[in-house]
């Protein structure tokens, strides 16, 4: 029996995924729970696991295509159906999800049934793949006419394409190259080219993520106004009781005790405090969330940045909170995260002072309304209350939020709550 191998649904505000590599080739044998590809989006770089045992029967795009959640990538033939869990793809029978209508955006062979993968055009058939790859290489249908097939019957398959791609001279090749710069947004009338006549430069494509996280970082701006709060916390009772205290919570959990664990359950009591942050707008709506799902930025090298999310954080003591802290951020060097990871967020926090910054102004994380970010500890001179001078550890905390319904009084109640809360913290009595 044949089952669709779709593009997985990666979370309630994901449309469609990048298909970065291919594990397997059409023909190939695959174990259940082996990998058979990966794919990108603007949250994070996601191995799919097949959900059978069997063999590839086709792959329908070829890497670099970005496919629409729900349309089918690839066909596996096994004796047995078995459903994909924890964020993978889903392997149904053919043909209930045939009737299926198709994204809008999605390639039409894409959703073309499995009893007839081929497309006719004219007089020649080509299948979905190599319409895929067409599109993607700029090759009209009219000019892929001219390739000379192979395959059964005379079909064009992968191999006379990509040979016929290295093949091209003369004015075919240039009109392939001019459509791909077509995809992307015209520079706006006056805005002057990012390069002069003669510089020397280096261009560099962006992979999928940092497109998406480009994409996603001039939506939040459009959509919220984004106004930042800042102050300076005394963070030194923090620091002395963590220098006492580091290497017995090391013995004990097997991790380091970081400042980071104590602004996050700052940032949770605060948040109880001030629910109105912890909230989202729907149109002319406040959708205010009673739990709170705490996210916190990983910074992974090479792949940009991910939040994963600490669910149901106010539920949790400091040790929880550390303890999912530390299990979110090895699952995200390893690229091991789930959607449910990565979706559900209320509100977030990113440490800008592991990297020496001072402070920093994020950009809020959407549809939440609000960002934390704590800037690096460093021994500065400050005038006490009795007016005497004291080198003290000292910290900016910078809290960004979405002005349409956080006003300047409520985002500054709410900074205010986080300074006092991890100044007054005790936290002998947290352990």
């Amino acid at each position: 029996m044949k089952h669709e191998i779709v593009m997985p649904k990666m979370g309630e505000s994901i449309t469609n995924g990048t298909i970065t590599k291919w594990h397997k080739k059409a023909g190939d044998m695959i174990e259940i729970d082996e990998i058979l590809f990966e794919i990108s989006t603007d949250k994070v770089e996601s191995e799919i696991p097949s959900p059978m045992k069997g063999r590839v029967e086709a792959i329908l795009f070829p890497e670099g295509t970005t496919v629409d959640v729900g349309i089918k990538v690839a066909e596996i033939e096994d004796d047995t159906s078995v459903a994909f869990s924890g964020g993978g793809a889903a392997a149904t029978p053919a043909a209930p999800k045939a009737a299926a209508a198709p994204a809008a955006s999605a390639p039409v062979a894409a959703a073309a049934p499995v009893a007839a993968p081929a497309v006719e055009e004219g007089r020649r058939f080509y299948t979905p793949l190599v319409r895929a790859m067409a599109k993607e290489a700029g090759v009209a249908l009219s000019e892929l006419a001219n390739v000379q097939g192979t395959g059964a019957g005379g079909r064009v398959n992968k191999e006379d394409f990509e040979n016929y791609l290295a093949s091209r001279k003369g004015g075919a090749a240039p009109a392939a190259k001019a459509a791909a710069p077509a995809a992307a947004p015209a520079r706006p009338a006056g805005v002057a080219s990012v390069t002069a006549s003669g510089e020397r430069v280096e261009i560099i494509p962006m992979d999928n993520m940092r497109k998406a996280i480009a994409r996603n970082m001039v939506e939040s701006k459009l959509t919220s106004p984004h106004v930042n709060s800042i102050d300076e916390i005394d963070m030194s009772k923090l620091v002395k009781f963590r220098e006492g205290f580091k290497k017995e919570f090391q013995k004990q959990e097997g991790f380091s005790l970081t400042y980071t664990h104590f602004i996050l359950y700052a940032i949770v009591q605060a948040l109880r405090e001030f629910p109105m942050v912890n909230a989202s707008i729907d149109g002319d709506n406040i959708i205010l969330k009673k739990d709170i799902n705490l996210g916190c930025a990983v910074a992974v090298p090479g792949n940009g940045l991910v939040v994963p999310n600490i669910k149901s954080a106010d539920s949790l003591n400091i040790t929880g909170i550390a303890r999912k802290v530390n299990e979110l951020a090895q699952k995200a060097r390893s690229k091991k995260l789930t959607m449910d990871d990565l979706t559900g967020g209320t509100f977030t926090f990113t440490n800008v002072g592991s990297f020496g910054t001072l402070m920093a102004t994020p950009v809020i994380l959407q549809p939440q309304l609000g960002i934390f970010a704590s800037g690096v500890i460093k021994k500065r001179p400050i005038v006490t209350d009795d007016n005497a001078i004291a080198i003290r550890d000292m910290m900016y905390g910078t809290h960004t939020y979405d002005h349409r319904l956080v006003d300047g009084e409520l985002g500054g109640r709410f900074l205010n709550a986080v300074k006092l809360n991890l100044e007054n913290m005790d936290p002998s009595s947290l352990f």
